[in-house]
């Protein structure tokens, strides 16, 4: 695995929530989505109402988290990302527990998960002004 992969996937290990990113009818979309790392493998959880776990599973996928809506002013800011194909999965019973509580709703209807596994192929790793280190203790 190249640097860059394993750092990205150690930081996104670190987080609870990113964005996937892949295309639907030809156009461009990001999708929010809870995840976990397993053996460096993403895990994804999101809303089966929404669909878009159909336009992702079979496909290549990007799924990164950064900081930029958290960062105090003033503060470094963050990004990662890994890029990978995407199947449709199936969690055990740890995997899922570890992806803990489901929100109630999606959109105002009931929320019901669907489960997509990422296989990194390469990732990417950005930083200002020392954010990795202050947040994570981690060099680039």
């Amino acid at each position: 695995m190249p640097s860059d992969e394993r750092l990205a996937v150690e930081l996104l290990a670190r987080t609870d929530c990113g964005r996937v990113a892949t295309s639907m009818r030809a156009l461009p979309f990001l999708a929010f989505a809870r995840h976990v790392v397993d053996d460096g493998r993403v895990l994804l959880r999101l809303p089966r109402n929404c669909g878009y776990h159909r336009a992702c599973a079979g496909g290549v996928v990007a799924y990164g988290a950064d900081n930029l809506g958290s960062a105090r002013p003033g503060a470094g800011l963050w990004s990662v990302q890994v890029v990978g194909e995407c199947s449709a999965y199936e969690p055990t019973a740890a995997e899922l527990d570890r992806f803990g509580p489901a929100p109630r709703f999606v959109d105002g209807e009931p929320y019901e998960p669907v489960y997509l596994l990422v296989e990194p192929q390469f990732g990417t790793v950005h930083s200002t002004d020392g954010a990795l280190e202050s947040r994570f203790g981690h060099m680039p």
